[in-house]
């Protein structure tokens, strides 16, 4: 009922800023670094905490700024998917019929596993320190979020 076409075009220019905003911003940090010597990356793609993490000078403001990035964004997201969910669960509670209920937990239920994968795997790479986790671990990990997640979407929103 409130998703109108100017409320549609504002949640998705304002996810256009906050992505390219976010780019720009791993981006700058990155070429502040210095390398020292020839490096591979132990992963499937260049991500900036990687790059961080083979980084010869000092990294504590950029994994700071990295840290508290991860946290609101990521902590601003689950708010919203809690919030949008409470009202789901609501509006769902209003519906007479089980088996009305039944089918709309159930689509939610897929929804809500294939986001909690997402951003359990991108909490994991961001989050986690370099010493505790294995390059393979993270590598799995990127894999999940970066692959798997939006290979999953077209089965979730044709089969329900």
């Amino acid at each position: 009922v409130i998703m109108k076409p100017q409320l549609c075009g504002i949640l998705v220019l304002s996810s256009f800023i906050m992505s390219f905003l976010y780019s720009l911003m791993q981006s700058l940090m990155v070429v502040q670094l210095s390398f020292c010597t020839k490096r591979v990356i132990p992963h499937i793609f260049c991500e900036a905490n990687l790059m961080i993490k083979l980084a010869c000078s000092d990294t504590f403001i950029c994994d700071m700024v990295v840290y508290f990035v991860s946290v609101v964004l990521g902590g601003g997201s689950l708010g919203a998917i809690l919030y949008s969910y409470s009202k789901i669960i609501a509006c769902i509670n209003g519906i007479s019929s089980a088996q009305g209920k039944y089918k709309a937990f159930s689509t939610c239920a897929s929804h809500l596993s294939v986001v909690s994968l997402f951003s359990c795997s991108v909490l994991g790479v961001y989050l986690t320190s370099a010493d505790t986790h294995s390059s393979h671990s993270s590598v799995i990990a990127s894999v999940m979020y970066s692959v798997v997640t939006p290979m999953l979407n077209p089965f979730m929103y044709s089969l329900r």
